[in-house]
């Protein structure tokens, strides 16, 4: 009998920032996903959990980004934040439909383990 054993290792970034993402961070933040993404990384949490604000400029950011892995078959997991500002701005959007939302970062990494 014949038994072939493959690891699979499935490795997520998870980015966590307690600050705004807006015109003037976005650049640097979407700078460092990219850089990831050369790397190879194809799957994401995004954990908002702590970000107290995000404009057009950060969207764009975290679209961007969804596009990234998704042409590497991957997939982008946001953490809803707790502020009131940037969860009514995903809303009003309509981010939370795009992306897949998750509470916590261990509910989003179980989103991507599945």
């Amino acid at each position: 009998m014949e038994i072939t054993v493959h690891n699979c290792i499935i490795q997520v970034a998870v980015v966590t920032t307690d600050e705004r993402i807006d015109v003037s961070s976005a650049p640097n933040l979407r700078e460092r996903l990219n850089a990831l993404v050369a790397e190879g990384a194809s799957r994401f949490v995004i954990d908002l959990s702590a970000v107290p604000f995000i404009d057009s400029a950060g969207m764009g950011m975290l679209v961007s980004l969804l596009k990234h892995a998704r042409i590497a078959s991957g997939e982008v997991v946001l953490v809803w934040p707790t502020e009131d500002g940037p969860k009514k701005i995903l809303q009003l959007t309509k981010l939370d439909r795009v992306f897949p939302m998750a509470d916590t970062v261990g509910s989003a990494l179980r989103t991507l383990t599945r």
